[in-house]
């Protein structure tokens, strides 16, 4: 479905409307349980937040500001924004129990733990060639969850350089990583 008419759909269910609120799920769904899941990792879990983020987008389609805006990426974006918070409340109550030395993964074997150290240790090295502090703002953002705009501030750049560093620092980490 092109973005004018999730963009119409956004429209009719600010105003309540059921029978768009049904259309827009099921041409939205999919993609949103694919960034549920890519960023949860586990299928349970993903769909949970996928039910949320569509009460979510029941009550906030009001704020969606279609003139110049993708009704796509603003989808897009309440998903993303959802899972973050999730990981974030699985980061925060899964601390108390790594502060006691009371985790341990004894799940995997080990040829499994060396394959992981020698994929931590690539990591790593690629890590390692970003220019500056983009190495710091990519652990951020990608392993603690901060957001753009955090980062933006603690980096003291624009919200919009914040996003080109973290673009183009994830494209020469798969570059690095496919080397």
């Amino acid at each position: 479905m092109s973005s004018p008419d999730l963009t119409d759909l956004l429209g009719r269910v600010a105003l309540r409307d059921r029978n768009a609120f049904s259309a827009l799920y099921g041409e939205s769904s999919s993609k949103l349980f694919a960034i549920c899941l890519r960023m949860l990792r586990d299928r349970g879990e993903a769909e949970d937040a996928l039910q949320e983020v569509f009460v979510r987008i029941w009550h906030k389609a009001d704020s969606f500001s279609a003139e110049g805006h993708s009704a796509s990426a603003w989808l897009a974006t309440v998903a993303r924004y959802h899972c973050i918070d999730r990981l974030r409340r699985r980061k925060q109550a899964a601390a108390p129990l790594e502060a006691a030395g009371e985790v341990a993964d004894p799940g995997h074997s080990p040829e499994q733990q060396a394959e992981l150290a020698s994929e931590g240790a690539r990591i790593d090295r690629c890590m390692e060639e970003l220019e500056g502090g983009r190495a710091q703002a990519v652990r951020s953002a990608y392993v603690e969850g901060a957001s753009y705009q955090e980062l933006a501030e603690r980096f003291d750049v624009p919200l919009n350089t914040m996003r080109t560093w973290l673009r183009r620092s994830l494209m020469k980490l798969r570059e690095c990583m496919e080397r």
